[in-house]
């Protein structure tokens, strides 16, 4: 979830997703939908792991495939979340994406950063920073959820999706049009989040595995803020 306009034109580029990118193939949407007539109000695994989360950090390997199931890319990066607002996702690719020049790595990666009051995000190698107060951007992203940004059932309907692969699987989609996505799925194990898979408005599917999980563990301030860099053009004005 890219949320600039680039200045400079680059070669085909990995994507936050954060921040989002991401299409369910039908096979998760059909069973997540038909567990869905469970009750709404009723408090689900989402819920359970958010109630008491101040901070997380994690590890994770993130997927990228296109609406034939090919994969485009794959990066690794770390979140780090301190509630409530903030949050930090930063990503590198692994290998080159396809459509790319084949000498480009793209290894300066991206960076998305909540500081509780914008939103800013860094493309490394476009030298480029976007930044808009927090209720100017998208609110519904997968991001923003965990770290409490947008609220839970306001911003989303919840379902239960069933198991597979040894997760227990939730279906959450967003119930306003300017949705980062289209409909996520987290997968819980003994109430650990350990997969998100997320569809995106562009018919392509990530799937972000979590490891080496710290939970309520200490955060810096300084690892929840951000300075463009030097030399970096910087779009919009961020609220003071």
């Amino acid at each position: 979830m890219s949320p600039h306009l680039p200045l400079k034109e680059p070669a085909r580029r990995w994507r936050v997703l954060p921040p989002a990118a991401w299409l369910l193939p039908a096979a998760w949407l059909l069973p997540a939908l038909a567990a869905g007539v469970a009750a709404q109000a009723a408090a689900t695994p989402l819920d359970s792991y958010l109630d008491d989360l101040r901070t997380l950090r994690a590890r994770f390997l993130q997927t990228l495939v296109d609406a034939h199931g090919r994969e485009i890319d794959r990066g690794t990066g770390t979140l780090i979340v301190a509630r409530p607002g903030k949050f930090s996702w930063e990503i590198h690719r692994q290998r080159p994406a396809a459509g790319d020049d084949p000498g480009h790595t793209g290894s300066g990666g991206q960076l998305m950063v909540c500081d509780g009051t914008n939103l800013w995000f860094l493309d490394r190698d476009l030298e480029q920073v976007t930044v808009k107060p927090v209720d100017a951007a998208l609110s519904a992203t997968p991001a923003m959820l965990l770290a409490g940004v947008a609220d839970l059932h306001q911003s989303f309907s919840i379902t239960p999706a069933g198991q597979r692969e040894g997760l227990e699987w939730m279906l959450v989609e967003p119930r306003g049009a300017e949705a980062d996505f289209r409909s996520a799925l987290f997968g819980f194990a003994h109430r650990d989040l350990k997969r998100m898979i997320f569809e995106d408005k562009l018919g392509q599917t990530a799937t972000i595995s979590f490891e080496k999980i710290e939970r309520n563990g200490p955060v810096a301030p300084a690892e929840v803020s951000f300075t463009p860099p030097a030399g970096t053009d910087v779009i919009g004005t961020p609220r003071k």
